[in-house]
C-alpha cells in the first residue's frame, strides 16, 4: 500500500480516556482513613518475606520505595525493610478484595454514563467514552463553570497553534470546551463519592486519549487536539506507544528506533520488513492514526455499596441504621441497572484490626423485592452482632452489602 492511499484517519470524534489512579491500593486508602499518607501494596501478604505471589497495585508513596505492579511480594518486602531501616514507614501490605473494587469500578462507569452514550470498559479501572457531540453532552452544563474548576486537578492542556480563522470555521472549538468540561465534572464525582482520583486523556482517537491519560499523573487531564498530535506524540519514547513491549522495542532501537519521531522516517514496507504485519499497525500509531471504534459492554457482575465507621463500634442499632441505609443505595441501583431480580446476597464485615468476613446466600429463587432483600441481608449481618460470630464482642469498623446473580 502506497503512503498516499493512506487517508483513513477520522478527524471529527473527541474520545477520552480514564484512567484510575493506583486503583486498587487508592480505594483501600480511602476505605481506611488509618491508611491514609501509608505506603501500601495490595497483592498478598508478606508473612516477613516469605510470601508467595505479586503486588497487584502499589500506591504513589510504596512507589517511591521502587514497589511496583508484578514485583515479588519477596521483594517488595525486602524493600520496606530497607525503607524501615532509613527511617520510613513500613508498606502496608493487603491481599486483593476484588468485589469491592469490582463495585467501585461499577460505580464510576455509572458516573460516566451520566454523560456518555457510548462507554466501553477497558478493564476494571479504565474507560473509554466517545464526547463526540451527536453522541454526548449529556449535563455538560449542568452546575457552575466555577464549581468544575474548583475541583482539584494537575491539568495539562496543549493549545492549538495561532491560525488566522481556526475558530470561526465551526463550533470545533467549543465542541471541545464542552467535552473538557464533562471531563471535569466525571473527574470531580469520582473524587466526591469515592475519596480517589483518576487521570484523563482528551484527543481525537482512543490510541491519543491512552497515551495522554498517563503523561500527568497522578489526577492529571492532557487534552490532545488533531492539529496537535505530531508534536504531542514525536518526542515521546517509542515505548509509550500501546502494544510495544521490550523485545519490540530493541527490535527498533537496533535499526535506529527511539522516539517516535524517529518511527515515522521509515515507510510503510521498511516497517513491514523488519517487524512484520505488527509493522504495518506501528506505521498507522506514529502518525496518531486510530479509527477503532468503542465497543460498549458492561457486564454488571454485582452491586453493592461499603462504609466504614467514623469510629469502630458495637452499637448494634447504630449499626442497623448504617446497614438499612447501604441496603436502600444497593436497592436503588439495581432498579436502575435494568434486571429484574437477583439470587445471590452478600455482607462484608471489617473488624477493628483489618479482620474482614464474607458471608453470602444464594436463594432457591429470585427476588425483586426490597422487604425480602433487606430481610435477607440483615440475618446474614446479625451473627457479627452477637456472639454466634463474633463471640469476643470485638469492634466493627466497616460493613458492606452486595447482590449478584442478576436476571434480564
Amino acid at each position: 500500500m502506497k503512503n498516499e492511499e493512506i487517508s483513513k484517519s477520522n478527524t471529527n470524534r473527541i474520545i477520552a480516556h480514564l484512567d484510575m489512579d493506583a486503583f486498587f491500593a487508592s480505594i483501600e486508602e480511602a476505605d481506611s482513613p488509618i491508611f491514609k499518607g501509608k505506603p501500601i501494596a495490595v497483592g498478598s501478604e508478606a508473612l516477613n518475606g516469605n510470601g508467595r505471589g505479586v503486588v497487584s497495585t502499589a500506591n504513589y508513596k510504596a512507589r517511591e520505595y521502587g514497589i511496583h505492579s508484578a514485583l515479588p511480594i519477596s521483594q517488595a518486602w525486602q524493600l520496606s525493610q530497607k525503607a524501615k531501616k532509613e527511617g520510613k514507614d513500613e508498606v502496608i501490605f493487603l491481599p486483593v478484595d476484588m468485589e469491592r473494587y469490582e463495585q467501585v469500578s461499577c460505580g464510576i462507569y455509572d458516573i460516566i454514563k451520566k454523560y456518555a452514550n457510548v462507554v466501553e470498559p477497558a478493564s476494571i479501572d479504565e474507560f473509554y467514552f466517545d464526547l463526540t457531540p451527536s453522541l454526548s453532552l449529556r449535563g455538560a452544563t449542568e452546575g457552575s463553570d466555577a464549581a468544575i474548576q474548583s475541583s482539584s486537578t494537575n491539568s495539562r492542556l496543549l493549545r492549538r497553534p495561532a491560525k488566522a480563522g481556526l475558530l470561526a470555521m465551526t463550533g470545533e472549538d467549543d465542541e471541545w470546551k464542552q467535552a473538557e468540561k464533562i471531563c471535569l465534572k466525571i473527574k470531580k464525582e469520582i473524587k466526591e463519592k469515592f475519596k480517589i482520583t483518576c487521570s484523563v486523556g482528551l484527543a481525537p482517537n482512543k490510541l491519543i486519549s491512552k497515551i495522554a491519560a498517563g503523561k500527568k499523573k497522578p489526577d492529571g487531564f492532557v487534552i490532545v487536539r488533531q492539529e496537535e498530535v505530531e508534536v504531542f506524540l514525536e518526542p515521546l519514547s517509542v515505548r509509550e506507544l500501546p502494544g510495544v513491549g521490550p523485545k519490540t522495542g530493541e527490535v527498533l532501537r537496533k535499526n535506529g528506533v527511539e522516539k517516535i519521531k524517529d518511527l515515522k522516517k521509515f515507510s510503510y514496507e521498511d516497517l513491514y520488513d523488519i517487524l512484520g504485519k505488527y509493522g504495518l499497525d506501528l506505521y498507522y500509531k506514529a502518525k496518531g492514526i486510530d479509527d477503532s471504534e468503542l465497543i460498549e459492554s458492561r457486564e454488571v457482575k454485582s452491586i453493592g455499596e461499603q462504609t466504614t465507621f467514623d469510629k469502630d463500634t458495637q452499637d448494634a442499632v447504630y449499626i442497623g441504621d448504617i446497614f438499612e441505609k447501604l441496603c436502600s443505595d444497593v436497592f436503588l441501583r439495581f432498579k436502575e441497572s435494568g434486571f429484574k431480580s437477583f439470587k445471590t446476597i452478600a455482607i462484608t464485615v471489617r473488624f477493628k484490626g483489618f479482620e474482614t468476613k464474607t458471608t453470602a446466600k444464594t436463594l432457591k429463587e429470585s427476588i425483586s423485592s426490597e422487604k425480602i432483600f433487606k430481610l435477607e441481608a440483615l440475618k446474614l449481618l446479625l451473627p457479627y452482632l452477637d456472639s454466634r460470630k463474633n463471640p469476643n464482642n470485638k469492634l466493627i469498623r466497616l460493613i458492606g452489602v452486595s447482590i449478584k446473580n442478576f436476571n434480564n
